[in-house]
């Protein structure tokens, strides 16, 4: 089932179920208004809401609406969470031997995660809004789901039936301003401005074979001004699977229906450092920061710059057939007019 959020109707926007094809959609008061309201009744809503999406799929609905992801907000416009991980090793691995430092061995049972701002996303297709080239713009572009109630102490195994929805997500960084607010020891926030997720998020039951052990195995398409950057497959090198990060957090708290947890950049290990960029034969990058660290670790210094106002950024995922299945985040940098 897919379902995604259109602007109109208020500060949460309008709840559609979208057709697999991604060309229809239909608005469904009756069952909910929101996609929070679907949420909070999951276990009644759900039956209701996949009865319009097959009839949705087999044309039944002849006065369907268009489906314009240009009029999507983010699935959830805001959430009461949203918690980011650092499921792929490989990328803490590689920005912290840029630098000189170990790998901590903890790293590799115990994920890293980071409590971001919630009360407001950005559009799929909205800016990336910045007032400085000046604080590094980058993206990252990474998997996220969205969780049921969760109780504390709830193991992997237990979180797993919880995860109602999944979608893509960049998750802008400003990287010049995070080694101050590290330097603090309190973590992120100044330089993690609002998030944007996919047009549409998607039950995992659409991905068939492609979900499986709790991790989405479709490759992860990131255009940059146009031209391919990076096409990582999302389920290779994913140390911790989103069982584990939402079980990682609910380790000391309950979860409520809405909660947002995200994989973190997509990264895959690539063996030859020459041959890690889509131009040189490999799958490339989710975010400018990485190629910058394989850059420093090559030749002393990085050679790519992160984003500048005008510059575009695309990310998307295609299932077997090469259609999309979340629709495309897309978005241009611009200074925001303070």
């Amino acid at each position: 089932m897919k379902l995604a959020t259109l602007k109109k109707g208020g500060r949460d926007g309008t709840l559609v179920v979208v057709n697999r094809a991604l060309t229809h959609c239909r608005a469904v008061p009756a069952i909910a208004r929101t996609l929070q309201a679907a949420l909070d009744d999951w276990d009644v809503s759900e039956p209701q809401l996949r009865q319009i999406y097959e009839a949705l799929n087999s044309g039944a609905f002849s006065n369907a609406d268009a489906f314009d992801p240009l009029l999507c907000h983010s699935p959830l416009p805001r959430a009461y969470q949203w918690a980011d991980g650092s499921a792929y090793v490989n990328h803490v691995e590689l920005v912290r031997r840029a630098r000189g430092a170990e790998l901590p061995p903890e790293f590799w049972t115990d994920p890293l995660m980071y409590q971001g701002g919630s009360d407001s996303f950005a559009a799929p297709n909205d800016p990336v809004y910045a007032l400085s080239e000046d604080w590094g713009i980058d993206l990252e572009a990474e998997v996220a789901v969205i969780t049921g109630d969760v109780k504390m102490g709830a193991t992997a195994a237990q979180c797993a039936p919880a995860i109602r929805l999944l979608m893509l997500v960049n998750d802008v960084s400003l990287r010049n301003l995070i080694p101050a607010e590290l330097a603090k020891g309190f973590g992120f926030l100044q330089s993690k401005p609002a998030s944007a997720f996919s047009p549409v998020a998607i039950t995992p039951d659409e991905l068939a074979a492609d979900w499986r052990e709790g991790r989405v195995h479709r490759p992860l398409m990131v255009h940059i001004n146009g031209g391919l950057f990076g096409k990582p497959d999302a389920g290779q090198d994913m140390v911790f699977n989103f069982p584990q990060l939402v079980a990682h957090i609910s380790k000391t708290r309950e979860m409520v229906a809405g909660s947002i947890v995200g994989s973190g950049t997509v990264s895959n290990k690539q063996g030859d450092l020459h041959g890690s960029s889509i131009a040189n034969g490999g799958v490339g990058y989710c975010c400018l920061a990485e190629v910058r660290m394989y850059e420093t670790i090559e030749t002393g210094k990085p050679q790519t710059s992160y984003l500048k106002f005008g510059d575009t950024v695309r990310i998307e995922m295609l299932d077997r057939d090469g259609l999309s299945i979340f629709g495309a985040i897309e978005q241009q940098v611009q200074r925001y007019a303070a």
